[in-house]
């Protein structure tokens, strides 16, 4: 497996929203699994009300598909009442892994 891309994605819950997105979150999972191109995939808690996604793919056009494809749909769709604002995205790329 090369890992040679990522997403990185913060997203901050609204007030007493915070376990509705932990919920969300880890149903997602199913989502992210269910793509081929994915190949680790990441929901965590950074303190009370902001979380995270972190996704790795082999190319950039796996990573391109997972931004277009199911958990960013379903992001946009709740997003707005879940969430304070829009997701902050980034695409990174790799430098090492263990």
């Amino acid at each position: 497996m090369t890992l040679k891309y990522g997403v990185l994605a913060l997203v901050e819950a609204r007030a007493g929203q915070e376990q509705a997105v932990a919920d969300f979150l880890a149903g997602a999972q199913a989502l992210a699994a269910a793509e081929p191109g994915t190949r680790t995939w990441y929901a965590f808690r950074v303190d009370d009300d902001m979380f995270g996604i972190f996704d790795t793919f082999d190319t950039e056009e796996d990573r391109q598909a997972h931004l277009t494809g199911a958990v960013p749909a379903a992001l946009a769709e709740h997003g707005p009442t879940l969430l304070v604002r829009d997701p902050d995205i980034s695409r990174i790329d790799i430098m090492a892994a263990t």
